[in-house]
């Protein structure tokens, strides 16, 4: 074989995603069906973070072998064959000075020799942008590997519910999310109408609005606000060019305004907002003091719980100024959507970038590149070094554009309130 690879390694490491399964499937049949055999590395790094050469690995638990037998249609199939985890051997490596410790690099050095232990040629990593910083860390710790020791080509391939990812237009479940979120926030509308009463729905999106929008304008919900609405008056004084804090009183006065305008102009006592989970991360020091953070510094929403926190304030506030009290509950979605049947967009795009991480390896014979589609889902392959800053290892977080006719549309959509 002129590529020379004769085994493949792949690994999906954070959150669930729809499809997950369409692009292990697709591009792992790619690589049997031409003579190369797959291994699929279990819960992420979780296994190979702690590999140790007097304790191998182990089938079953660390990894699997797999085969075109366990493969048949799996590629509209719910959850992850392989598993997933969110360890993260890269932690210690903040900037590339820190390749020269060998103290922060030695997980990355037990990912390397774990996979090396299993006679892996090249690595396909599927994950969102953190995993895509690992994936790129993994590479460059190899670059400074003596030049006689054998090195494993890394392709990467771009996957997160919350779409917010350079270098491509839309990640596989990114859909197939906004419709299951779409579909709950329509249930919840229907049950506000007839309650005569409002719901404070956060959904997931960490860092940017994409999932947020997406099923607010699918489930018709009467406002959304994201991380990229904190602008002007809704930002406090203490904001800076490093750290935006959110002015949360004047973030509820707009959503009272809003009810208000409902209930006096049109006579609905009634609807939903639609709160992008990322808004936590501009709530001001104090509140976040006491929240935990994962592996890769992202601080645990579902300890904030923004949902309940704007409901109750929200609540008062209608009612200081109006005299009524409205019911205002406040919840999460967002956990029913990781793993939800995948629609047939997702299974297409999905196993087109499972496909493209094999023809990257094998065909182009390519390292260290994210695979992506555009148009009719024609492949093409961007570098790491287009969607990592090179000084802090970090990858770029794609927000909505304010403006933009996406970002434009979910403002036409929603409550139109007077000035």
């Amino acid at each position: 074989m002129p590529h020379g690879i004769k085994k493949v390694a792949l690994l999906f490491a954070g959150g669930p995603a729809p499809a997950a399964n369409a692009v292990i499937s697709a591009c792992a049949i790619s690589c049997i069906n031409n003579g190369i055999e797959v291994v699929g590395i279990r819960h992420g790094y979780s296994g190979l973070i702690n590999y140790q050469s007097e304790t191998p690995l182990v089938e079953g638990d660390d990894y699997i072998e797999l085969n075109e037998i366990m493969l048949r249609r799996t590629r509209s199939k719910q959850g992850i064959l392989i598993g997933t985890a969110r360890a993260n051997p890269g932690k210690y490596v903040t900037s590339p000075d820190d390749f020269g410790d060998a103290k922060k690099t030695a997980p990355l050095s037990q990912v390397y020799e774990g996979l090396r232990s299993l006679g892996v040629d090249a690595l396909v990593s599927i994950g969102g942008d953190d995993t895509l910083k690992t994936a790129n860390k993994i590479r460059m710790f190899q670059d400074r590997l003596p030049d006689d020791s054998p090195r494993i080509p890394v392709v990467h391939v771009p996957k997160t519910i919350d779409n917010d990812y350079s270098g491509i237009d839309f990640t596989f479940g990114y859909f197939t999310a906004v419709e299951t979120l779409g579909r709950e926030i329509s249930n919840l509308h229907a049950d506000a109408e007839a309650s005569r009463a409002y719901f404070m729905v956060e959904t997931m999106g960490r860092s940017a609005g994409w999932l947020a929008y997406g099923a607010a304008i699918a489930g018709e919900a009467n406002m959304v606000l994201s991380v990229e609405d904190i602008v002007g008056d809704l930002r406090a004084a203490e904001s800076t060019e490093e750290r935006v804090v959110m002015d949360i009183d004047a973030v509820v006065e707009k959503i009272v305004r809003m009810m208000r305008y409902r209930e006096e102009t049109q006579g609905k006592k009634y609807g939903v907002v639609v709160l992008a989970e990322g808004l936590a991360e501009f709530l001001s020091d104090d509140v976040l003091s006491d929240v935990p953070r994962d592996d890769h510094g992202h601080i645990s929403v579902a300890h904030v719980d923004l949902g309940k926190m704007i409901a109750k304030r929200v609540a008062d506030e209608h009612e200081r100024q109006t005299g009524t009290r409205r019911k205002i509950t406040g919840l999460q979605l967002g956990y029913e959507s990781r793993c939800a049947r995948p629609h047939a967009f997702d299974v297409m795009l999905g196993s087109q970038l499972g496909v493209g991480a094999y023809r990257a390896l094998c065909e182009e014979k390519l390292d260290g590149v994210m695979v992506s589609v555009s148009g009719q889902l024609d492949l093409h392959f961007v570098p790491f070094e287009n969607l990592v800053d090179s000084e802090t290892l970090v990858t770029k977080v794609r927000f909505i554009e304010s403006g933009c006719d996406f970002h434009l549309l979910a403002r036409f959509l929603e409550t139109q309130l007077a000035d």
